[in-house]
């Protein structure tokens, strides 16, 4: 029951509810101009959020969660973004701080926005008296100032001037902060200033921290939205109930299109192009990605197009690219044909592409009116290209009038990044090519350190694309994986035409395409993550190479693959068709492949999608053991039987994994090791260490 309010404080509270309704009631997919945008409650679709998540951190490239996320089981339990508070059965308390994680452009803002508009509109969650969404990409503009927790108010929700002190302490209060991944200030939980005042002065990131420990207001609800990535920073003590933005099912997909398109018969053949491929297939669980797709999709089939659909990221982005451009022209004007680059869009483009990679390195996906200046960037310049670069403005207050600025999806800075990386190729500008593949500290896990020293010069394409992927290689979070497939991608001529003289288009004769792609095949990464060897495979399906991917196929189909010999990369490739493979492996024996110890080691991926897995004199290594645990800790783990016979383990790798068959959360039923009997998860976990 609300409590007795001040007549005008009921008006402040439907001031708010107004100003919430004209922020929220119109939504821009990827692009931001002034006076557009659609209204939500037309083109909302119902996201997939889950209750819970993997216990294990992923920091594997968003593109590779996807692609696991794509194979978890559908039959977990669905949660409304609109119950997210809600206790749903007896054995839940009351829930007051709220984590939830997805990747990039999954649609967590979009669920922001859907469940503040429902209840500003009187729909949804009526007990909650005030909804106060704080955008974290906002609140860095702020991070080098104080506040109070009440100024802070007054300064992002204006309607609420005349909001007190004691009115926070009596009313239900939801704070909402969207996008704790897109934050520059810091959260410290162990030691920070302790605030339990809303008028005590410090900054936004104690005064989250106090929020969420309860200190201030602690029957305040808080929502926080995060990256996988970014979420370790939120103790789980901290935390009543975490959810998982999954995006799309297949049938909210073809949803989307329907609701997106009123011409039945594009929407179907958009949706059936899609489904050939499985990396856009994939792709399109994120909305965003959906709206790239449509776009450029819609453009190829809506007029005389004789070239083939896109079915690589390379080939898509690339044509993304050229129809924000034509779009751009057509707008604007100009005496050039639409498809036409100026030598002001190339070098607009470029400058964009190097803001785009200098901050991909940073692992930055937020940019502010200083970052543009430094990269020669022009800000009244990029407004223009809104369909590449999106301007966020805030006029509620002065402090708005301050910018920031963010790619419609981490995908496209990181192709905006290749396109500058190759463009800097093809200009010999060793300059920034020697800065990009100098070495950091060597990981102890991988010889590819020692093969060359920093100062080498790049001899050719395909040495530049080798020593790139080994870069990424090295990379402990795989951030630029998806940054290399498109390098890949970009080196052949077919997407150099589509960009339109935006590369310097290069002459690759066969042999030197021939020399990269055997590098990708040959590439000896003994020493990497099973796991991350399989972005080699991606590199070669980038350039269009389907030939590693139709062998795996016709020895699966034929059932004799046990009979050929596999090298390490069809082991790879094959790790990588179990893993997406629609049907749970029965068994999995590595022995029975007729491929060398790191040929086996690769196929290891595999394990997330089988019932038994035979891992019998495979030698294991630490780094095995490793990518082994990181399969048992997915969400779900099909895994019961599992056989380690003959392996030496090292200690580390021993404890890894001793500590995972411990807990029962994981699923694992028998385990076989050494020389002993089995040992089940169940009986004699406590001693497992003891066995080996």
């Amino acid at each position: 029951m609300k409590p007795k309010q001040r007549s005008d404080l009921q008006e402040v509270i439907e001031g708010h509810k107004m100003s919430l309704k004209r922020r929220y009631k119109h939504v821009t997919e990827g692009t931001h101009e002034a006076g557009s945008g659609t209204l939500l409650n037309k083109i909302y679709t119902e996201l997939y959020i889950t209750e819970g998540q993997s216990e294990e951190v992923d920091t594997q490239h968003e593109v590779r969660q996807l692609e696991r996320t794509s194979q978890k089981n559908i039959q977990d339990t669905p949660i409304k973004c609109q119950d997210i508070f809600k206790v749903l059965s007896e054995q839940q308390r009351h829930i007051r701080v709220v984590l939830t994680n997805g990747v990039a452009g999954v649609g967590k803002t979009f669920s922001v926005q859907k469940f503040s508009l429902d209840w500003a509109e009187g729909l949804e969650n009526q007990d909650i008296s005030l909804v106060l969404p704080l955008s974290c990409r906002e609140l860095n503009l702020i991070r080098d100032e104080q506040h109070s927790l009440l100024s802070l108010l007054h300064v992002f929700h204006p309607t609420l001037q005349k909001i007190r002190a004691e009115d926070l302490t009596v009313w239900k209060l939801l704070f909402i902060f969207d996008g704790l991944d897109e934050s520059r200030f810091s959260l410290r939980f162990n030691k920070h200033q302790v605030i339990s005042d809303v008028t005590q002065v410090s900054s936004a990131g104690v005064l989250l921290v106090n929020l969420i420990q309860g200190n201030l207001l602690p029957s305040a609800l808080i929502w926080i939205t995060s990256r996988p990535a970014a979420a370790y920073q939120i103790p789980p003590s901290c935390v009543d109930r975490i959810t998982e933005v999954r995006g799309f099912t297949d049938s909210q997909k073809e949803e989307y299109f329907r609701r997106r398109f009123t011409d039945e018969d594009l929407s179907k053949r958009i949706m059936s192009h899609i489904k050939a491929s499985r990396s856009l297939h994939i792709m399109c669980l994120i909305p965003v990605f959906c709206w790239i797709t449509a776009i450029v999709l819609e453009d190829m089939m809506t007029r005389d197009q004789r070239g083939k659909l896109p079915k690589t990221l390379t080939d898509l982005y690339s044509h993304f690219l050229r129809v924000q451009i034509k779009r751009k022209k057509q707008k604007y004007g100009g005496k050039q044909r639409p498809e036409e680059l100026t030598e002001a869009d190339k070098k607009l483009l470029l400058k964009l592409g190097r803001l785009a990679f200098e901050h991909l390195e940073k692992g930055n996906i937020m940019f502010y009116s200083e970052d543009l200046e430094r990269c020669g960037l022009d800000v009244s310049e990029v407004s223009v290209y809104s369909g590449v670069c999106t301007e966020i403005f805030k006029r509620e207050s002065v402090i708005f009038q301050k910018s920031v600025y963010c790619f419609v999806h981490l995908s496209v800075q990181e192709f905006l990044a290749a396109v500058y990386m190759f463009h800097r190729y093809t200009r010999n500008d060793t300059v920034v090519i020697n800065q990009f593949l100098k070495y950091s500290k060597p990981n102890p896990f991988t010889r590819l350190t020692l093969m060359f020293a920093n100062n080498d010069p790049v001899t050719s394409l395909d040495d530049f694309l080798w020593r790139a992927l080994r870069k990424s290689l090295e990379s402990e979070n795989g951030h630029l994986d998806l940054f290399v497939r498109f390098l890949h991608g970009l080196s052949l001529e077919s997407n150099q035409r589509i960009l339109g003289g935006l590369l310097d288009q290069m002459e690759n004769h066969p042999e030197t395409i021939q020399k990269v792609l055997n590098n990708l095949k040959e590439l000896n990464s003994d020493g990497i993550s099973p796991d991350r060897s399989i972005n080699i495979f991606h590199c070669l399906m980038e350039m269009k190479d389907q030939s590693v991917h139709q062998e795996i196929q016709e020895f699966l189909k034929s059932g004799k693959i046990s009979e050929r010999e596999l090298s390490v990369f069809h082991c790879s490739a094959l790790a990588y068709l179990l893993q997406m493979s629609e049907e749970v492996l029965d068994e999995l024996d590595l022995q029975q492949y007729n491929t060398s110890e790191e040929g086996r080691r690769r196929l290891i991926p595999a394990v997330r999608n089988c019932r038994k897995v035979e891992l019998r004199s495979c030698s294991l290594s630490e780094i095995s053991c490793d990518s082994l645990a990181s399969a048992l800790r997915s969400n779900p783990s099909h895994l019961r039987v599992l056989d380690l016979s003959y392996n030496q383990l090292q200690d580390s790798g021993v404890k890894l994994l001793s500590a995972l068959v411990e807990n029962p959360h994981y699923g694992l039923e028998t385990l076989r090791h050494g020389w002993l009997e089995p040992v089940t998860s169940r009986s004699s976990a406590a001693s497992l260490t003891d066995h080996w």
